[in-house]
């Protein structure tokens, strides 16, 4: 594959770092990582070599023909590595990315438009712990000290408000509202929109509680801030509150891997279930853009297949 990479005729100005500013481009920080990660994996298997200008010129420098083709033999090549359907997919969004800014500049007139992406099955799995098990969680964090106080605070907004956990890396000390009992977020794929929810009593509580011990702070300050000596007062990172899930899953006795999403998952399950499928309302709670993500989490839920099955039994 790489002889085809080099054979590329040098028509594109090498002081472009294409990759930098591509990634500069995105909101999203996960974004920025997974398509470096991404563009590192398709270079080092076409070329033998990490992304830098002059590799990436001799792609772009390619024919649409051959362009295409190595494309397809990296897309081969990740489908015979058994990869997921949805890492396939990503991998090669993050190519698509890269030529579509370079097409943006006018430095290539051509796109990879022609190569599909592998056929996806979504969120098939919602499973995630019981009212019961997360009330066990919930009782984990010593709400004497200041860590256990932010710690009870984060996993009330992950099961109450069903928060995913960049959102409330990402909420600051201004954003909060006690009297209003309300919170501003920043949602997936919103950029820097932010959205007003209404807390529960018991997260409202639970937030003023832990900005109280935690003492004077500033609007512009992170809501949760880190506790350990070399961290202490900088933001909490969603990999900091992934640990707080684990580990207080691990000391409730919960042996299943639990993480902030799984949580998210339980409660959006809990909320169809008290709410007896009502996925319009649920998806208030949720915020899911397309309500057919909903309807997967509902079918799960209850099982219509598993009672259409017994239905069938009894026929014959």
């Amino acid at each position: 594959m790489d002889t085809l990479l080099h054979k590329a005729s040098g028509l594109i100005n090498q002081e472009h770092d294409l990759i930098a500013e591509l990634l500069a481009g995105r909101r999203s920080q996960n974004t920025r990582h997974a398509y470096e990660r991404d563009l590192l994996d398709f270079f080092m298997v076409v070329a033998g070599e990490q992304p830098h200008p002059e590799i990436v010129k001799k792609f772009l420098d390619l024919s649409r023909y051959h362009a295409i083709a190595l494309v397809l033999q990296y897309k081969s090549s990740l489908i015979d590595r058994g990869l997921k359907e949805s890492t396939v997919n990503r991998r090669l969004a993050a190519i698509k990315a890269l030529v579509n800014y370079a097409r943006s500049l006018g430095l290539i007139d051509w796109s990879l438009a022609d190569i599909k992406s592998e056929k996806v099955t979504p969120y098939r799995d919602t499973t995630g712990v019981s009212p019961d098990a997360f009330s066990l969680m919930l009782q984990v964090p010593d709400q004497e000290t200041l860590k256990g106080l932010r710690d009870y605070a984060i996993l009330r907004l992950l099961w109450d408000n069903v928060l995913r956990r960049a959102e409330i890396s990402q909420t600051s000390v201004g954003d909060f509202d006690a009297a209003g009992r309300s919170l501003r977020i920043y949602g997936k794929g919103k950029g820097t929109q932010a959205q007003k929810i209404t807390l529960s009593a018991k997260a409202t509580e639970a937030i003023q509680q832990w900005l109280l011990m935690r003492g004077k702070t500033k609007a512009k300050e992170p809501l949760f801030i880190a506790l350990d000596r070399a961290n202490y007062g900088h933001r909490l990172t969603g990999t900091g509150i992934y640990k707080i899930v684990r580990l207080c899953a691990e000391k409730a006795g919960i042996e299943k891997l639990l993480s902030p999403h799984r949580i998210r998952h339980s409660g959006i399950t809990a909320a169809l279930e008290a709410t007896g499928g009502d996925v319009r309302k649920v998806q208030k709670l949720s915020r899911h853009a397309n309500i057919n993500t909903l309807m997967i989490y509902d079918d799960n839920r209850a099982n219509l297949q598993k009672e259409v099955t017994d239905i069938l039994s009894l026929i014959v």
